[in-house]
């Protein structure tokens, strides 16, 4: 099989064509990778910003593709079925956080493109308890954003409560499908983008912003709560004094910039900071289920699989509107 791997932190990814095709072993099904979005914790692992990868690493965890094999004890999936994999690979079932329902802060947790090879392929192996079935109507490119810029914005969302007033920092692929969840629920969206920003602030106001501009200006109304989507750790303090009492800043990254100092009086008055950590597999059904029904359209711009660096680049210099997406 062909795949783009990592050797080392701070390297390109490198196209080896005649790696073995790995085979399904318990509980795992083989797919044949039909589309695996670009995500930014894909950056940062490039990038050695998160430090402990498998290395060598196939990298990506949006992975869309159809099962070629399945391997013993696999009951819920057969060959043909389209799934979707995505960050959350393994959960151990036993610590304290499995089984009161965090699954996603699971002690030894194991996750798809960082310890377990992911789709930047042309085939790969995901347990298939990990695995969703995907909705039909949404073809393979576009469903693939659904799987982590779906997935944790979701999440995110969840957890900022029931804003009436949300701010959204960083408007790329996490943000404009939950800008699109965030209006159908009701809620009015302010986008910030990076200063100056133009492109960004009108693809924001087309998916139903109610205003958009800078990271650095300040909203024409107090929010209710904001999400962080942007690894830039300013932007918490920021986001803090644009927040009315009581309000909730959500950091929805894997990875951020150290937060500076920041005066006391913006956290005062029941203010809350939180993150947001992986997933659990009941967001991804939440998700799924809940996505056709709005319905949301991702924007994505495809790229063969052997300029995913080529993908990666364009995420990491802000040249992308929506989501890259690799097509084997």
């Amino acid at each position: 099989m062909r795949a783009m791997r990592l050797a080392a932190a701070h390297q390109r990814l490198s196209l080896d064509e005649h790696l073995p095709l790995p085979q399904p072993g318990p509980q795992q099904v083989l797919l044949r990778v039909s589309a695996c979005g670009v995500c930014r914790t894909d950056l940062h692992i490039v990038d050695g910003e998160l430090t402990a990868p498998k290395l060598p690493l196939v990298p990506g965890h949006e992975i869309v593709g159809y099962i070629e094999a399945v391997g013993e004890d696999v009951k819920s999936l057969t060959r043909g079925d389209r799934i979707g994999v995505p960050w959350l690979g393994f959960t151990c079932g036993e610590c304290v956080y499995c089984r009161s329902g965090r699954e996603n802060l699971c002690d030894r947790a194991r996750f798809t493109g960082y310890t377990i090879d992911g789709g930047y392929a042309d085939h790969a192996v995901a347990n298939a308890h990990y695995c969703f079935p995907l909705p039909p109507g949404i073809d393979d490119v576009s469903a693939a954003p659904l799987l982590c810029a779906g997935l944790i914005g979701y999440r995110a969302l969840r957890l900022a409560g029931d804003a009436e007033r949300l701010g959204i920092y960083g408007f790329g692929a996490a943000a404009h499908i939950v800008a699109q969840v965030a209006k159908h629920r009701g809620q009015r969206v302010f986008a910030f983008t990076r200063d100056g920003d133009r492109e960004g602030q009108e693809f924001a106001r087309s998916l139903g912003a109610q205003w958009a501009g800078g990271s650095g200006e300040k909203p024409p109304e107090a929010l209710d709560a904001a999400l962080i989507f942007a690894p830039v750790g300013a932007l918490v303090p920021a986001a803090l004094a644009a927040t009315s009492k009581g309000g909730t800043v959500v950091c929805a990254g894997i990875h951020m910039s150290d937060i500076p100092r920041f005066p006391y009086s913006l956290l005062w008055k029941e203010r809350v900071i939180r993150s947001v950590a992986n997933l659990t597999r009941q967001d991804g059904e939440e998700f799924l289920a809940l996505a056709p029904t709005i319905p949301v359209r991702t924007v994505t711009q495809a790229y063969p699989l052997a300029q995913a660096n080529e993908a990666l680049a364009d995420l990491r210099d802000g040249r992308l509107t929506g989501a890259a997406v690799l097509v084997p």
